[in-house]
């Protein structure tokens, strides 16, 4: 079954989009190197944030069943723009910072970085757009 998303422009390169099962409601503006006034996120700011939780939502579903807590764990997306040969995400630079004693076992490290690699935001992402995962262990 598929979710329904909708938005409404209200002008001024600002939209108002609406979770269908929810009804939370997200607001966009335009970046101000495009116009818009930078006061929400822009459309591909959602698109970094999409990847950063989704990573952490991943690694969180499994961590779950392996009975690893990995609260306080966090996600730094570093989006670049291009121009060429059309204005587009660049690259999606995403470190995720783990807490190192939640999982001192390098076979569950492994195990999450692997799911991490395989969430469904980064699985989607078009291949010209680099977007390396790192991680580190604090």
């Amino acid at each position: 079954m598929g979710v329904e998303l909708t938005a409404v422009y209200e002008g001024k390169l600002r939209c108002v989009a609406t979770h269908g099962p929810s009804m939370a409601k997200v607001a966009t503006d335009a970046p101000v190197d495009n116009g818009g006034s930078g006061a929400e996120f822009s459309p591909t700011d959602l698109v970094a944030t999409a990847l950063g939780t989704c990573v952490l939502t991943t690694m969180g579903l499994v961590a779950a069943r392996h009975d690893i807590d990995l609260s306080g764990m966090t996600v730094r997306v570093t989006k670049e723009m291009t121009q060429k040969p059309v204005r587009r995400i660049a690259s999606l630079a995403t470190e995720i910072v783990v807490p190192a004693a939640a999982v001192p076992e390098e076979n569950d490290r492994g195990r999450l970085e692997a799911a991490a690699n395989k969430c469904p935001v980064h699985a989607s992402l078009h291949p010209d757009i680099d977007a390396p995962l790192t991680f580190r262990y604090v």
